[in-house]
């Protein structure tokens, strides 16, 4: 822990956000070049198959970043899984084909899982209490950032190159982020603090967790709620793009206001779920999230020439989710806190199992229009109404 005779360096948080940032820098910016992916494989499918893979990848990595920073150190398998990730973000932007392109965007996930967790297990390293708080809370605002730029510069990247040069990009990113952990990140889990537990009893665990209640309600909500978020962020570029002729940049843009819109429901969430409580935030998400849906399904079945109607249903669903998945994500914690790491870990698998399952469903069903998208997020809308009906009650609101 850092404290007042040891400070924690003012670096350290930029740089674990930044680390962070490899997710949206691997996702949301080559979006804009889905249309274009799908005519150059002959296939309307393969650039949602592609997410699917990453999705795929990242959620079994993340089920053994943390056990193995847990056991052997954070820097040390950081290091490595950014090192997976750059050599494979360089074979993306070699890929002869399509299948090759799905292979190498789930091991550079796999790689990439370690930036996702592993900076989150150094905060509970270094503070605990408010100082997390904090510390979180910085993390989170590269986070949020990152949806809205990365989408804007792949777009950019394609006036000047193709979609290969955003894989790249994608490299160098993960290049950068190694030379900085190298040279300044010091590992922040001692040895004398490293789980001695062996992999046996991991996934013991993980079965124990899984096995809970609440855990599990809430997890199936996060589940199918981000599901539906992945089968948006599959289907959207593609609807925008190719059936509705907005160009990459301005499908960028969009991709950013929604995802500000994201980050607004998600900070007047924090605020409601302190004086409210987190299950009427779940049931008013769920029901939210149904409408949208369902106001989505209609505008893709009429085939409107406008996109207004799509872009109206998105927009709900969207707001909908910021409330959704933070407090589902807190519901799913409560009775975890001595095996956060482990439950975190497990309620991301899941989460991003789920979103390899719609990516792929969106991206085989894709007919140019917005009913696969549509379909399947009214889908993942009714499972995580039934997983919220089915929750434990919550007997009193989280207060500071």
């Amino acid at each position: 822990m850092y404290s007042p005779d040891h400070p924690m360096p003012r670096w350290l948080p930029v740089l674990l956000g930044f680390l962070t940032a490899v997710g949206p820098v691997s996702i949301d910016m080559y979006l804009p070049a889905f249309p274009i992916l799908a005519t150059d494989f002959h296939s309307l499918a393969a650039p949602q198959l592609t997410l699917a893979a990453f999705f795929a990848g990242l959620g079994v990595g993340q089920m053994m970043q943390g056990p193995l920073s847990d056991r052997l150190g954070r820097r040390g398998p950081l290091m490595v899984g950014l090192v997976i990730f750059t050599i494979a973000s360089l074979g993306c932007a070699l890929a002869p084909d399509a299948t090759s392109l799905c292979i190498l965007r789930a091991i550079a996930a796999f790689g990439g899982s370690a930036a996702v967790v592993i900076p989150r297990a150094m905060v509970r390293d270094m503070a605990d209490g408010a100082a997390a708080a904090r510390l979180f809370a910085k993390l989170m605002l590269v986070m949020g950032v990152a949806p809205v730029l990365a989408p804007i510069l792949g777009s950019l990247i394609l006036q000047v190159g193709s979609w290969r040069l955003i894989f790249l990009v994608a490299a160098l990113f993960g290049l950068v982020a190694l030379v900085l952990v190298w040279r300044f990140l010091p590992d922040t889990l001692e040895p004398s603090r490293r789980l001695q537990l062996g992999f046996g009893g991991v996934f013991r665990r993980y079965g124990m967790v899984i096995t809970e209640r609440g855990f599990l309600t809430h997890g199936l909500v996060g589940t199918f709620g981000l599901g539906a978020l992945f089968a948006y962020v599959a289907g959207a570029p593609v609807v925008f793009i190719s059936r509705y002729g907005f160009s990459p940049l301005e499908f960028a843009l969009m991709f950013g206001v929604y995802a500000m819109f994201y980050i607004g429901s998600a900070q007047i969430n924090a605020r409601a779920v302190g004086r409210y409580g987190y299950a009427p935030m779940i049931s008013f998400a769920v029901v939210a999230l149904g409408l949208g849906s369902l106001t989505l399904l209609a505008a893709g079945f009429a085939n409107s020439a406008s996109p207004l109607p799509v872009m109206a249903g998105l927009l709900l669903c969207e707001i909908s989710l910021g409330f959704m998945l933070p407090s589902a994500t807190v519901g799913a914690l409560t009775s975890h806190a001595a095996q956060a790491g482990s439950a975190s870990a497990l309620m991301g698998t899941l989460q991003f199992a789920a979103g390899a399952v719609t990516g792929t469903v969106v991206g085989l069903f894709a007919d140019g229009t917005a009913r696969p998208m549509a379909v399947t997020m009214l889908a993942c809308a009714a499972c995580a109404g039934l997983a919220a009906w089915l929750r434990p009650r919550q007997t009193k609101p989280i207060r500071e």
